[in-house]
């Protein structure tokens, strides 16, 4: 359950996602084709390729 609060931002990562990785690939994914900081709060969103699995990320 994600409880929010105050100003939230969510990032979509546009292209296809393996959803084998980890949320450490995916942090990688975040700082080097996002630009942005993993840590920082906001959500993050990975679909795979059929779009019919989504991982979320938020720290």
């Amino acid at each position: 359950m994600l409880q929010l609060m105050g100003k939230l931002r969510v990032y979509a990562y546009r292209a296809a996602t393996d959803m084998r990785k980890s949320f450490n690939g995916l942090r990688v994914l975040v700082r080097q084709e996002l630009g942005e900081n993993p840590l920082s709060g906001d959500l993050f969103l990975f679909l795979n390729c059929l779009t019919d699995q989504a991982k979320l990320r938020k720290k």
